[in-house]
């Protein structure tokens, strides 16, 4: 594999009159976390199942380690790993039985396959588990068992489709540190698709910005908050009035009557934060509330489609 790992220009892909996906063009440089990040229905699963053979392409020209999906599906097959938005295990199996399973599918021979199976169990912390059935794991469990799975053929490209939906914050962040470890020790690529903001702000190297089948914005986290005004220092009031007159003062600022809340740019720096403070006071104006907000990807989501990710598409 060079050191592009996925490159795509020019998909398209509908079902009947619906655009799914409207030309769309992506560089994934081998050994990063690249996040497709949009709502429910933006297409991003559609995109995970091209890139990963499972549907084709309408139009574009696509390749993945190397190869051409079109052409060359079973040596792209070869090189990647797909975990989709529910863990693919079987619940009647153990964790074991799970592992031995995908073993067999893979065609290791028996010694080798214990050692790979011995060595994720470890690694995933489901040593103790491993006797016990699928079923009874909880769904962070269930997660790490299902990348594990995915783990067997040695991919070096792991497509991650929503990888922590439903799971609870702490069993996130332990999916986080799996992902991260990923990269910075196996060297694999990421291919990782999300509507959680924070989460492609914590793991991505890059972020697309899917919308409505459109690629509406690349880069990497931080160039894509740059996208969005800067820092604003965001203060609420006790009473319309005291809002209306503290808007007056600030000229820049901008109003929110119903939060009752006056958004003023800022750099944050302390000298111009105590002279927007003294300003209030010199003219008898008190904030109940005072924050300091930087942009964030949900500013830039939020600027870029007029809509949240809570939404559906």
């Amino acid at each position: 594999m060079t050191n592009t790992a996925i490159t795509v220009s020019g998909l398209r892909k509908a079902y009947g009159d619906k655009v799914v996906l409207d030309g769309i063009d992506l560089n994934v440089p081998a050994g990063t976390i690249f996040s497709l990040l949009g709502p429910n229905g933006a297409g991003k699963t559609t995109t995970v199942h091209v890139l990963s053979t499972l549907i084709t392409a309408d139009d574009g020209v696509i390749r993945v380690a190397g190869h051409d999906v079109a052409t060359e599906s079973r040596a792209v097959r070869g090189a990647i790993g797909v975990t989709g938005q529910f863990a693919a295990v079987d619940e009647l199996l153990t964790g074991y039985e799970n592992m031995e399973l995908m073993v067999d599918l893979k065609g290791i021979p028996g010694r080798e396959g214990k050692r790979i199976i011995a060595d994720l169990l470890e690694r995933f912390e489901l040593v103790e588990a491993a006797d016990k059935p699928a079923s009874t794991y909880s769904g962070g469990m269930r997660r790490k068992l299902d990348l594990a799975m995915t783990l067997v053929g040695n991919p070096r490209i792991i497509f991650l489709d929503e990888p922590t939906t439903g799971l609870d914050p702490r069993s996130r962040r332990t999916m986080w540190s799996i992902i991260r470890d990923l990269v910075a020790t196996d060297g694999v690529t990421i291919f990782l698709t999300t509507q959680y903001l924070e989460e492609a702000d914590q793991l991505a190297d890059r972020v697309a910005v899917l919308d409505q089948g459109r690629l509406v914005a690349q880069g990497t986290p931080d160039e894509l908050k740059r996208l969005i005004p800067g820092t604003h220092v965001r203060l609420r009031f006790a009473g319309a009035d005291q809002l209306d007159a503290a808007a007056t003062l600030f000229p820049d600022s901008t109003t929110d009557p119903e939060a009752l809340t006056l958004r003023v740019p800022s750099d944050a720096g302390t000298a111009s934060l105590r002279a927007l403070l003294d300003r209030l006071d010199a003219n008898g104006l008190a904030a109940d509330e005072f924050s300091v907000h930087t942009p964030d990807l949900d500013d830039v989501f939020l600027a870029l489609t007029g809509r949240t990710t809570e939404v559906s598409a």
